[in-house]
């Protein structure tokens, strides 16, 4: 990741569960099995040159598992 994320992240929905998620294989075999669910949130980041914006974040995330490949998807200020 080249931001981190500050604070919370609010609106938080599920976008895919399971089958729907595209790159399933790869997730099991890689960080383990689980529910995984593709979910997306919006939540202030600070960039590495130290702006802070406003975004829409995707990521994927299991339970027992947590989140995993937390991306950056579009800016929203």
């Amino acid at each position: 990741m080249n931001f981190e994320v500050i604070g919370e992240i609010t609106d938080v929905e599920t976008i895919a569960v399971g089958k729907a998620i595209r790159e399933l294989k790869r997730l099991q075999k890689q960080y383990g099995q689980g529910r995984w669910r593709k979910m997306k949130g919006i939540a202030r980041v600070r960039l590495a040159s130290g702006r802070i914006r406003k975004a829409e974040l995707h990521w994927y995330e299991a339970h027992g598992i947590g989140k995993r490949e937390v991306k950056r998807k579009r800016y929203l200020d």
